[in-house]
């Protein structure tokens, strides 16, 4: 088969599955990111935890005592005291969830952005259209992707609890998957969903319609063209809108997933994520909703 006949297939199958191929496409991406940003993942996770007044009625404040550290000093002190590799400890169940999570969304919003609303006639695609659809696709992909999440979050604070010499939870990646179904049914599954998914749409929200904003204005006002730097410029407005929007639901969702349960899987701490909201902003004040804020930026 000669070149061009084998260039008109491959557009052919694009065209033909073209919501399945950009899935793919969006997963692969979404895996080589994940890798190479995951430790600020794991920085961010660990100090979302600093500081959990709500565990002084478990007995641990003494354990929780530690001051806080930033982004750099947090990590620096996990290749100290766990090892460099402990940087990507929760990295498998994180890259199930972006595929699940990227492919979902960007799918979902695409579809919303060609097929639902359509552009304008100017070919734009308007700031409310785009919130709508963000935040749609946001909430969609991270309810499906939610169980992933919660096995990363739980995996990514089992190095600090060998350190606080608590038990481990899990021995793996499908082990955790088990030993949460088995103790909490499929709807310890999604547990934390709720400010998973207002985080989600908040991000999105933040993310992508600033991006098509700020790469429109750009186009259109400066001497920019449609080309990398003009993305880059797009990315980290953008980055920066979605981590202000949503840091404090990550927050409360981190806390949520990671709270230590009872038999049954109800969760010993927080009774819901606005009870949650209340004990962080009583107990810590407001600005502990924002832990973790530099390294989701520039994850972003």
């Amino acid at each position: 088969m000669s070149a061009p006949e084998d260039e008109e297939r491959l557009l052919l199958l694009t065209q033909r599955w073209p919501r399945a191929s950009k899935f793919l496409l969006s997963g692969c991406a979404a895996t080589v990111a994940e890798l190479a940003t995951f430790p600020l993942d794991l920085t961010k996770t660990r100090l979302q935890m600093q500081g959990e007044a709500a565990l002084a009625r478990l007995g641990d404040s003494a354990k929780e005592s530690a001051p806080y550290r930033g982004m750099v000093r947090t990590a620096l002190g996990i290749i100290q005291e766990e090892g460099f590799l402990k940087l990507w400890q929760g990295v498998t169940p994180a890259i199930y969830r972006h595929v699940v999570y990227s492919g979902g969304r960007m799918v979902t919003y695409e579809h919303l952005r060609e097929v639902v609303f359509g552009k304008s006639e100017d070919k734009h695609y308007p700031l409310w259209k785009s919130v709508i659809g963000g935040m749609m696709a946001g909430v969609i992909g991270q309810f499906l992707a939610n169980p992933t999440d919660l096995v990363k979050v739980q995996m990514q604070m089992e190095g600090k609890r060998k350190l606080e010499g608590k038990p481990l939870r899990f021995r793996g990646v499908h082990h955790a998957f088990a030993k949460i179904l088995a103790e909490g049914g499929i709807r310890g599954l999604w547990a934390g969903w709720i400010p998973n998914i207002q985080r989600a749409a908040l991000v999105n929200m933040g993310d992508l319609t600033t991006y098509d904003t700020v790469k429109h204005y750009l186009v259109l006002n400066t001497p920019l063209e449609d080309n990398i730097m003009t993305h880059g410029l797009s990315s980290l407005c953008s980055g920066l809108v979605a981590s202000i929007l949503g840091t404090p639901a990550d927050v409360i969702k981190s806390r949520i997933m990671n709270q230590p349960r009872d038999k049954q899987g109800r969760g010993l701490l927080y009774k819901s994520s606005t009870d949650c909201l209340i004990q962080a902003v009583q107990g810590e004040g407001f600005m502990s909703l924002y832990k973790g804020f530099l390294p989701s930026w520039l994850r972003m």
